[in-house]
């Protein structure tokens, strides 16, 4: 009775070790995501990245923007963004810290990650619910593309986010300035025309192989994988989801009044240079 007593001690021991590995470091990950600002700022650069000057010139810009409107937009500037993609970190602290006011849901969280080999570094437009209408996932990689990206290949963080801002302000009270049609489309990249079609041809090959299957959940699995390649297809066009010292947010600024407990669904869009 006691050697089976130790033995099942020893197996779930081995199954709780084996679940702390897996676990642990979502939990630590999580842990390390920067804490809301207090006190609580739109303009956030926990890597020095701006002048002490130009997040004084763009907080009090949006402070302004916010007081007039109650639409939030935050900025967040990172050297880390600790393993997650760079949707899913915004999304994280976009939620977390309740950017934009709540039942209105009219947040918008700007994350950049100057730093970092080519491709490393990226920008991510996450936008609330209530502001999905007019903040497309096409206008908001169109704003990352056009006005940020280029910009901050030439160092120029201050106007790439000046310009970014101005024109989400726009969107967010219903105004369209050139060249952002509230129709406006992502322009599509080389032959992605023929993703769909080789995706579909995936599927049907799929269901095929499982029709032909005399193994038990044969259909089953390659109903489920071509589901799964279905809702990829779907979501092809839309966007995807340390050390945080106080940098150069430690400025002036004020009269910022506090997030509101906004809401996000997952609009929005990025890009890397």
């Amino acid at each position: 009775m006691s050697n089976y007593i130790i033995n099942f001690i020893r197996y779930f021991s081995k199954q709780w070790i084996l679940a702390l590995i897996v676990v642990l470091p979502y939990i630590a990950s999580s842990q390390n995501l920067p804490d809301k600002p207090n006190p609580q700022r739109l303009v956030n650069d926990y890597t020095n990245t701006l002048s002490p000057e130009e997040v004084n010139q763009l907080e009090t810009k949006l402070v302004t923007y916010a007081d007039s409107t109650s639409t939030q937009i935050v900025v967040l500037m990172v050297d880390d963004l600790l393993g997650y993609d760079k949707a899913d970190y915004a999304f994280k602290i976009a939620e977390s810290w309740g950017i934009g006011q709540k039942g209105s849901n009219n947040g918008v969280l700007i994350l950049i990650k100057p730093t970092g080999k080519k491709g490393e570094r990226g920008a991510f437009i996450a936008v609330g619910y209530g502001l999905e209408p007019v903040i497309t996932d096409a206008l908001s990689r169109r704003i990352v593309e056009n006005e940020m990206i280029p910009n901050f290949r030439e160092n120029r963080f201050y106007a790439g986010l000046d310009q970014a801002t101005s024109i989400l302000m726009q969107l967010a009270s219903g105004e369209f300035p050139a060249g952002y049609s509230k129709n406006a489309k992502s322009k599509p990249k080389a032959f992605a025309f023929l993703i769909p079609i080789f995706i579909i041809l995936i599927v049907l090959l799929m269901i095929k192989k499982g029709g032909n299957n005399t193994m038990g959940g044969g259909k089953n699995t390659s109903f489920w994988t071509s589901l799964f390649l279905l809702s990829a297809l779907n979501n092809s066009g839309s966007g995807s989801w340390g050390n945080f010292s106080s940098g150069g947010s430690s400025g002036g600024g004020g009269g910022f009044g506090g997030f509101g407990g906004g809401s996000f669904g997952g609009g929005g869009a990025g890009g890397s240079w």
